[in-house]
């Protein structure tokens, strides 16, 4: 399974509204997680099995916690047992498929 999350801290009173530190502790812990993972500008995307996943995505939120009284947590998931690689393979075929156009 593929799951995309965004995990932030609200309530932290920081002038600048900034949340680096927090999503930096949040993505530390999908690196260190061993699964494969992806973090772009709006979310991290990992792969795995549906307990290891939401396990990272747990201690993810929990690290963010830390940093404000409230988080706030968008996911996706795309459930397709049987397959791996994903979070390349999809791009692929779509890169593919604009070079065929």
């Amino acid at each position: 399974m593929l799951v995309a999350f965004s995990v932030s801290p609200s309530g932290d009173g920081r002038a600048d509204g900034s949340v680096h530190d927090a999503v930096a502790d949040a993505v530390r812990i999908v690196r260190e997680s061993g699964l494969p993972n992806r973090t772009d500008s709006m979310f991290t995307t990992i792969e795995g099995e549906w307990d290891e996943v939401f396990d990272v995505v747990r201690r993810a939120t929990e690290a963010v916690g830390a940093h404000g009284s409230r988080v706030s947590l968008v996911l996706k998931a795309d459930i397709r047992p049987g397959f791996t690689g994903e979070l390349t393979g999809k791009l692929d075929r779509l890169e593919a498929a604009l070079g065929d156009g």
